[in-house]
């Protein structure tokens, strides 16, 4: 009599939801609205098919790119406690099934601003996808500067949404190409320092990792938090906002250098870390919305 082969156990159906969380819809959702500023902050008019299309097409380019990052990453994520009941190393979608998933909605999301949009927002939403995915998420396993290289690709989304309403891009678009890069960087250094431990058990050589005190992590997000405050009052400076916007600019500013400030004590950095994150988090739509707000008011 032979043995009986071994039982194999077979995953369970893939639900919606699983699907759904493999687009990692709220990080998505904050690139189609960072879009959206850059497309209102243009002051286009009003084109209810247009903006319909450039929401379509840059919510499928980035839940292409969600899906694709956490294909890459499922190894890494496996071993993270902040991420292993993700779709992919809790088993809950095959391996292949993310991929074509990701692959599908970032060339049918490419396609449609291309075709619907214009070439120039497409071209934008292209660079976005090749810096995550072949720039950053690489860089995460090797690079000190993973951070910043991910900054960059992060930026970009205000520039789609520039694009897509003038077909270039002038010095507010870019001002708010820099506005997201230096807002990212105190935001991951809170969000590494408080998952410093998951980060360096899959050896990501990222500063909270290697800074095991944080005075470096602190100071630098205390840099780059001056920097976004003098960046974010450049558009009144050279007129494209009035003054308003620069007091409102300021009121913010001033309460996110103050979190940025707390994070800098050694004393209960962690509750700092998470104080500084939720700050990062309040900031953001506050100062996006003073602007927007302000260029069709004042």
């Amino acid at each position: 009599m032979t043995d009986a082969p071994p039982m194999t156990e077979t995953p369970a159906k893939a639900r919606f939801g699983d699907y759904l969380e493999l687009t990692k819809p709220r990080l998505s959702f904050l690139s189609v609205i960072t879009t959206l500023v850059g497309y209102l902050a243009a002051k286009p008019g009003w084109y209810p098919g247009e903006f319909t299309c450039l929401v379509l097409g840059t919510s499928a380019c980035a839940g292409g790119v969600a899906a694709l990052n956490q294909w890459m990453e499922q190894d890494t994520d496996a071993l993270m406690k902040r991420t292993a009941d993700r779709p992919l190393p809790a088993g809950k979608i095959a391996t292949g099934s993310a991929f074509v998933l990701g692959g599908l909605l970032c060339s049918a999301g490419l396609g449609f601003l291309f075709v619907k949009v214009n070439g120039l927002a497409t071209i934008f939403a292209l660079l976005t996808i090749i810096s995550y995915l072949a720039v950053y998420t690489p860089a995460k396993r090797w690079s000190r500067w993973s951070t910043e290289i991910g900054a960059v690709a992060g930026a970009f989304p205000p520039l789609i949404g520039w694009a897509a309403a003038t077909g270039g891009v002038s010095a507010l678009g870019w001002i708010l190409f820099g506005l997201l890069f230096f807002w990212q960087i105190p935001h991951f250094m809170a969000v590494a320092w408080t998952y410093r431990h998951d980060y360096s058990a899959v050896h990501f050589p990222m500063l909270p990792v290697r800074d095991h005190e944080g005075g470096r992590v602190a100071r630098w997000s205390l840099l780059n938090t001056f920097a976004l405050i003098a960046v974010s009052l450049l558009p009144t400076f050279i007129g494209l906002t009035s003054i308003y916007y620069a007091g409102a600019t300021v009121l913010l500013g001033a309460w996110f250098i103050a979190r940025a400030v707390s994070f800098m004590q050694p004393a209960g950095r962690d509750q700092a870390a998470r104080k500084l994150f939720f700050t990062t988090i309040g900031w953001l739509p506050l100062q996006l919305g003073a602007l927007v707000a302000d260029r069709y008011i004042f």
